[in-house]
């Protein structure tokens, strides 16, 4: 008798023992161990509860229309530390979740696991069938996950939102998600400059032309000269961002302010703007147009090889004469030139609230062996290369009586001078330079407006064998109406299987006008 109750005596002290060094070791010596994971517990509880913020266009009459927006799901988890049968939970949950249940057996059964997923959408079935169960440690979670209902629309402006590198964190990545993330993920919404219908009529007219000609990309863009806010932004290919796994990275990026390229004959409009700046050419400066010039042991060719004899500046964008824009580089002097370009925006970024804008290049021009042939191409837009955001950006600065405009997306910001570029006289002048141009090829006029534009067919370098390739870039860069242009379109074509874009990006850009004009209720400036 007395050895039993020794026995227990001995066994309630060792028990106590055992019991009060599991306490000193969870609760001192894993203190922090737990404090982490319960910690880590309540974040990820805090992050399926954050709603992001939705983004929206709008349209001509203000209506906004959400294009980012959040949907609600259920996700089914486990905490196996709750779980007081893994065996029998996991045999009961196994037909349900999907999962087989010897690893579902395995993973409850791992008290220190304070999360494992079970379903991450599940059905209104599964989730009656799982909370039927009542089983302790198994939870349903209400959850969102980000959806785009426009699919593919304006995918390079929005970006979408995936997981950082940890994998295990949702974030924007790419676009508006990306620049504005830290807003977003804060719930405050996005409100942005493009016009939802707008914006869907330039990506159907660029597919549509990208498909016809088999080029392998475009871009187009749409703004407002007086104030730079962007109204359309549209690049092909795109992707759609509720499954952007399915496409590769280079669709991620956004060639309207990421890709550069040589301008091409656009550029003429550059050139003549800032020789009449200047005061050392008007519209009606003439000179004699042999069909070529020699300089540094090289021949600078007109495109259509033709000698149009004596002709006027105005002349030379009607005929896109490469040799008239020679010339009136000539008269502005090579440094004259190459600050008229910076001042154009060129070789600088312009500013738009988008992410990874590419500044452009104009080593050609900056570079200490420069030749004279390096300044004479140039003016017809060979050698500098450019971004479309650029370009569209310099082509408004004329259409805004001669200032230079920070362009922008963000609804919330506010029109910005970068700086007077050429005086409101010069630029009206070389507006009627290219209305001229417009009416003289007929391919861009709209009955009852005055356009003004220029059209490009650029070459493409060889970076491999040197000069250029026989592959060609369109470009089209107009405005309308020109007597006081409410918006300045570019449209720009990859590799398309046509050697002219007088038969691929005018037509298109006329289209995209009249959509425009008659979209806004713009009224005619021109008397038939």
């Amino acid at each position: 008798m007395a050895f039993r109750f020794l026995a227990l005596i001995t066994l309630f002290f060792l028990s106590y023992g055992v019991l009060g060094y599991n306490l000193y070791h969870h609760q001192i010596l894993k203190r922090d161990y737990y404090f982490e994971k319960a910690e880590a517990r309540n974040d990820f509880q805090k992050e399926l509860e954050l709603r992001r913020g939705q983004i929206f266009f709008t349209d001509r009459n203000g209506n906004s229309t959400a294009v980012a927006q959040n949907r609600d799901y259920s996700a089914v988890f486990a905490s196996p530390g709750e779980i007081e049968d893994a065996v029998s939970a996991a045999a009961f949950l196994s037909p349900i979740v999907g999962k087989n249940e010897e690893k579902l057996a395995a993973a409850f059964q791992n008290k220190e696991n304070f999360f494992y997923p079970l379903i991450d959408k599940a059905s209104e079935e599964q989730i009656k069938a799982v909370e039927d169960l009542g089983l302790k440690g198994i939870h349903v979670n209400d959850r969102q996950y980000r959806f785009y209902p426009f699919n593919n629309l304006a995918s390079h402006v929005l970006g979408f939102v995936g997981l950082n590198e940890s994998n295990d964190v949702p974030t924007g990545l790419y676009g508006i998600e990306r620049l504005k993330n830290g807003e977003l993920a804060d719930e405050e919404d996005a409100n942005l400059t493009i016009d939802v219908n707008l914006q869907g009529e330039a990506e159907q007219i660029l597919g549509d032309l990208v498909r016809e000609f088999e080029a392998v990309g475009g871009t187009v863009i749409i703004e407002e000269p007086v104030t730079g806010k962007i109204l359309a932004l549209a690049s092909a290919p795109n992707f759609n961002p509720n499954s952007y796994g399915e496409y590769p990275v280079k669709n991620f990026l956004n060639p309207a302010v990421q890709s550069i390229y040589e301008p091409g004959s656009v550029f003429k409009v550059i050139t003549m703007a800032s020789g009449l700046d200047l005061g050392v050419i008007t519209p009606e400066t003439t000179y004699v147009d042999r069909g070529k010039v020699a300089l540094n042991g090289k021949t600078i060719e007109n495109w259509d090889k033709k000698a149009h004899g004596e002709i006027t500046m105005t002349n030379v964008l009607e005929f896109s004469a490469n040799t008239g824009a020679v010339f009136a580089e000539s008269q502005i002097g090579h440094k004259n030139f190459l600050e008229y370009m910076k001042k154009f925006g060129f070789g600088e970024t312009t500013g738009i609230d988008l992410p990874d804008e590419t500044v452009g290049s104009l080593r050609s021009l900056e570079r200490k062996d420069v030749r004279e042939i390096d300044f004479a191409t140039a003016s017809f837009g060979q050698g500098p290369a450019v971004t479309p955001i650029q370009l569209v950006n310099a082509y408004s600065a004329i259409a805004s009586g001669g200032v230079l405009m920070r362009p922008y997306i963000n609804a919330s910001e506010k029109p910005k001078v970068i700086r007077r570029v050429i005086s409101e006289e010069a630029a009206g002048e070389v507006t009627g330079m290219m209305e001229s141009a417009v009416n003289k090829a007929e391919v861009a006029a709209i009955k009852g407006y005055r356009v003004a534009g220029k059209t490009g067919t650029a070459q493409i370098p060889d970076f491999e064998r040197g000069g250029y390739s026989d592959e060609l870039i369109h470009n089209f860069v107009g405005f309308a109406p020109a007597s006081n242009p409410k918006f300045v379109i570019l449209i720009k074509i990859d590799k398309p299987k046509s050697p002219l874009a007088g038969l691929t990006v005018v037509p298109a850009f006329r289209k995209l006008a009249e959509f425009t004009l008659n979209y806004y209720h713009i009224a005619p400036d021109r008397v038939e």
